[in-house]
């Protein structure tokens, strides 16, 4: 799976709307220096999409879903090499016959031959040997690694973290403030034609309530499209909110 298939919704669409401007600059920034990078953020700030988003138009980045076992992500950039068709740098068949050994050194020898880079989502406390096969594609930043996860601790990202030790090398995600979540819930309502009467004031509620996390703003909008939160075509916010905050605890 490409980073691009992970969005239904057009990157650009939000590209626009959210003011995540500066946080793709450094990601420009540090694909132009070829250095590795850590994304991190609390759930639901938008780690994920705004890699996609950025790296769909990096025809050389090469994307790991999530953190698995050194086989199954040789497997994924196996796919993730052919899907770049530079036919000249990998021509890998029956992949799943090789063993992992030689995936590895196959994968090795395609990074040798181009500026490709590596996007990790989402890193959760890799094991060791997931760690050590990293830390060998990546060979002294031959090959530049971004890495998604929660937070830029050894927990999340298990030895890993000296490759992204200073702090240019990291880039912490956040919440949006007010004025951006508000531009943002708006542009969600209209994309999913929301329509209601008080429209105009369960927005900014739900602004408040979500603290500006655009995850947690989605999924409500989404739920305010139910039959169970309408009457009289207006919104039960209320209602909607405490349904919402009991499922996140289930």
């Amino acid at each position: 799976m490409t980073a691009s298939a992970l969005f239904a919704v057009d990157p650009q669409l939000y590209l626009s709307a959210v003011g995540r401007t500066g946080e793709i600059a450094r990601l420009q920034a540090q694909a132009q220096r070829r250095k590795s990078m850590l994304i991190f953020g609390p759930e639901g700030v938008g780690k994920t999409w705004l890699m996609g988003a950025f790296f769909s138009s990096q025809p050389l980045a090469l994307f790991v879903p999530r953190t698995q076992s050194p086989r199954e992500i040789l497997l994924h950039l196996v796919q993730e090499l052919d899907r770049t068709g530079r036919k000249q740098v990998a021509t890998i068949t029956d992949a799943g016959a090789k063993s992992t050994g030689t995936l590895k050194a196959l994968v090795q020898r395609a990074l040798d031959q181009a500026p490709f880079l590596l996007v990790l989502d989402h890193l959760a406390g890799p094991s060791r040997v997931v760690s050590g096969l990293i830390k060998d594609l990546n060979y002294f930043d031959r090959t530049p690694v971004f890495f998604v996860a929660r937070t830029p601790h050894m927990e999340d990202i298990g030895t890993l973290q000296p490759m992204c030790a200073r702090k240019s090398e990291c880039l912490e995600m956040k919440d949006f403030p007010p004025l951006i979540a508000l531009e943002f819930v708006r542009r969600e309502a209209d994309r999913t034609a929301l329509q209601a009467a008080n429209l105009n004031e369960v927005l900014p509620s739900l602004v408040e309530w979500s603290n500006g996390n655009p995850g947690d703003l989605i999924q409500m909008v989404r739920m305010a499209h139910l039959p169970r939160y309408r009457v009289d075509g207006q919104i039960k916010a209320h209602i909607l909110y405490i349904d919402y905050r009991m499922g996140r605890r289930s």
